[in-house]
């Protein structure tokens, strides 16, 4: 039987949806040549305010690493991790430009590269390597990427000693002078991963009677059943119950909103809490790897400098506020929660990218997710011995389940050369790299 096209997608009035890979669409229903399947996924996760490091860090090095206080919540992935000591980003420090380093933070995370201080139109930073990744790749899915976020952006005015909102708003640069802003409404991006081809009016009457875009393509789904073995239609169905679930959270997102709103404008399908509204990200992520709608995504855990008090878990004061210790032992322990807090979520999204079937393995080792931040110790302002963790095998290309320390000064730059490596992006330098990371394989 002739396989089914990986391009394959469900269509209906106004609605398009794709889909995940099946067996019926592999050569002769075998892992046969994945190469022309599935490519390496490639996400980034940022955080702001550092780390706690001394929670952070493993004590020992290799393969018979213990996770530490901080990552304990990834014990259940430990083997699909690499944690990453000793990495350091040369352009998020001052270099001669004063005070802004929670600015220089998040431009420089990604792009490698020094930005202007100016809180003007003359913004500048660097290509991000996830732009780099997209331009090289971007056309094999319909989103050559995808930038998600939850605060929002502000790309003018003056944010951080100088430096423009745009720099604290942004880890994505598609140019020098050209930030990609990020999405924050879980509704937007959903309906910019599943309603590419709903005209207006079938939009306005799904979300008037409140209809599900799976509704819209019920028929073409059935035939497209008829076709499929056992397991493809298991697998379709977890991949719509996915789906399902993830509109009726936006729903009551936005129903939630809608009772809350008498005097604050609040986005509708945002969710309060925040942890919801970050697993949701996630899930939205997942989706977007998982039906190849894009190979590349940057997630931005909140904009650089970020203030938001975390009392769901006991932190009153502000996060930036309380980076700046002082080495009191009160609010380094208030640091560490949120650390641990924001780590739980990250496990969270592991465990459905590892839940979800793919090939000969699962979506998580058909991934390179990147987890961490371009700020150390936020008391000190330090830029070196970064909190990175990867998580997921590359394909089979990283050699996970290992706490991996590196010679001080190692640029990170290096890693993200080492990346689009993974990618097949043909770059031979990124940044100030020098040379790729060996040791990750």
């Amino acid at each position: 039987m002739k396989p089914i096209s990986r391009r394959t997608m469900v269509k209906g009035v106004g609605a398009t949806l794709a889909l995940p890979i099946l067996d019926a669409m592999l050569p002769n229903t075998a892992w046969a040549a994945p190469e022309q399947l599935v490519q390496n996924r490639m996400g980034f996760i940022f955080f702001p305010n550092g780390a706690i490091m001394r929670d952070w860090t493993p004590s020992q090095e290799g393969d018979k690493f213990e996770l530490s206080k901080t990552l304990k919540p990834l014990n259940s992935h430990k083997n699909e991790l690499l944690v990453l000591s000793g990495l350091a980003q040369t352009k998020a420090r001052a270099n001669g430009d004063g005070g802004g380093d929670h600015a220089r933070n998040s431009a420089a995370f990604l792009t490698g590269a020094q930005p202007k201080k100016t809180d003007g139109a003359e913004i500048r930073a660097g290509i991000s390597v996830d732009q780099i990744a997209a331009e090289k790749i971007g056309k094999q899915s319909k989103l050559p990427s995808l930038e998600i976020g939850i605060e929002p952006s502000r790309q003018a005015g003056r944010c951080d000693s100088g430096y423009s909102c745009a720099y604290v708003s942004n880890i994505s640069w598609k140019t020098p002078n050209t930030p990609m802003a990020k999405e924050v409404n879980p509704k937007l991006i959903f309906e910019r991963l599943f309603g590419s081809g709903e005209d207006r009016k079938a939009m306005e009457e799904r979300n008037f009677y409140r209809k599900s875009i799976l509704d819209f393509v019920a028929s073409d789904t059935q035939k497209l059943k008829n076709k499929l073995g056992q397991t493809d239609k298991r697998k379709l169905e977890e991949y719509f119950n996915s789906v399902r679930e993830i509109e009726q959270r936006i729903d009551r997102s936005m129903k939630d909103a809608e009772i809350a709103r008498p005097d604050v404008d609040i986005p509708a399908g945002v969710p309060k809490d925040w942890a919801e509204h970050v697993r949701m990200m996630y899930d939205l992520m997942v989706l977007a790897f998982q039906t190849d709608t894009t190979k590349v995504c940057t997630f931005m855990l909140a904009n650089s400098g970020s203030n938001r008090s975390f009392k769901e878990i006991g932190v009153n004061s502000g996060h930036h506020q309380i980076s700046h210790h002082r080495d009191s032992e009160n609010l380094v322990s208030q640091l560490q929660k949120i650390d641990e807090y924001s780590v739980k979520q990250f496990s969270y999204f592991l465990d459905k990218m590892k839940s979800v079937k793919e090939g000969d393995g699962t979506l998580l080792d058909h991934s390179m997710l990147l987890y961490g931040s371009a700020i150390s110790d936020a008391n000190r302002h330090s830029h070196h011995d970064l909190p990175i963790v990867i998580a997921g095998g590359g394909s089979g290309t990283l050699k996970t389940g290992r706490h991996v320390k590196f010679e001080k000064e190692t640029p990170m730059n290096n890693l993200f050369l080492s990346m689009l490596d993974r990618m097949n992006s043909g770059v031979e330098a990124f940044g100030d790299s020098t040379g790729r990371l060996e040791q990750l394989s």
